[in-house]
Parts: C-alpha cells; sequence; structure tokens
C-alpha cells in the first residue's frame, strides 16, 4: 500500500515519518520523500492515527488527486535540481516528459494546488540550494553553474529578491554566525 505524504522535502523528513511508522508498529517496505510504502493495508482507525501524527509534524496524507500531482512534482523539481544534467532541458520540457502531460496542465494543477506557479515555486527551491552551497564555502561562479543560471548576476539578482540580502552578505552572515 503506498501512501503519498504532503510536505515531504529533505531526509530528516523521511527520518520522521519512518519514527512515527516504528512507534505506531506498521511495517513499511520504504520510505521516501513525498511518498510511504506499508507492506500491509491499515486499519481506517490506524490511517486516522498516522495522519493525525503526521499533521502534528507538518505533513499531511494526500487524498485528492491534484494535491497529489502537485506533491510528485515538488518531488521531482527537488530531484532536477539535485542531480543536475549537462545538457540542461526547460523545466517545462522536463516536466511534460517526466509526467507524460502537458505542461500548461501541470501548471494549471500546481497554481491550484500551491498558490504560486512552478517557476517561483522552482526559484525558491534553487535559493535554498545556494545557500547551501554558500554555506559549505564554494564560489558563485560554481553555484550558478551547478543550479544551471545564466550568469551569476542573475542568480544574484533572484537571490536578493528572495532573501532580502546580496549572495556576499549572506555568506558574511553564516560565517559570523559559524564563528
Amino acid at each position: 500500500m503506498q501512501i503519498p505524504i504532503k510536505n515531504m522535502v529533505c531526509p530528516r523528513c523521511v527520518m520522521a515519518v519512518e519514527q512515527i511508522l516504528d512507534r505506531m508498529d506498521i511495517p513499511y517496505s520504504e520510505v521516501s520523500i513525498g511518498s510511504v510504502n506499508l507492506e500491509r493495508d491499515l486499519q481506517p482507525e490506524e490511517l486516522q492515527q498516522f495522519d493525525q501524527e503526521l499533521q502534528e509534524i507538518g505533513f499531511e496524507i494526500l487524498q485528492d488527486r491534484k494535491q497529489k500531482l502537485a506533491e510528485e512534482i515538488k518531488v521531482a523539481l527537488l530531484e532536477m535540481i539535485n542531480t543536475p544534467t549537462e545538457q540542461p532541458l526547460k523545466t517545462s520540457t522536463w516536466l511534460s516528459e517526466r509526467f507524460n502531460l502537458e505542461y500548461t496542465y501541470l501548471s494549471s494543477v500546481f497554481s491550484e494546488v500551491q498558490g504560486e506557479n512552478i517557476e517561483k515555486y522552482l526559484i525558491k527551491l534553487k535559493i535554498e540550494k545556494a545557500k547551501e552551497f554558500i554555506s559549505y564555502d564554494q564560489s558563485m561562479a560554481e553555484i550558478a553553474d551547478r543550479l544551471q543560471y545564466s550568469s551569476v548576476a542573475h542568480l544574484s539578482n533572484q537571490f536578493k529578491k528572495i532573501t532580502g540580502m546580496t549572495p556576499s552578505e549572506y555568506r558574511k552572515n553564516v560565517q559570523l554566525n559559524q564563528g
């Protein structure tokens, strides 16, 4: 039995869900970002308890088909920025091929469920990844290249728009907090 879960975005999220499953003594074969594969069907009261425990830590079981698709798009976008390719595809082309659906439909569903479009969501993901790379002391040129920005200036402009500070201000802030 596969259960899609909303708001799982990192390995710590996976660990948190595994802890709930272990505590509830629910056997599972795999927990990954966005879903859980259980070894058996849950009784209605178990499913309700599982969903309640998930909600306490900011997750929830997805019931609606559109919500499931929006979560799958979010997971796909995370995967896209975490495993860049040599030949970057346009996001719209990549998502259309991945889901075998028209991009206009994917975009419409995502905007309806998330309240923002795919492009804005992807920019936020990239800026979060850029912050991570900055904290690892990578150069802005390396970061721009890894995140497939056309230039350091383009990345810097988006970074400032999202965070309110320049990448160098952010880097100084990180260094002050680490030192």
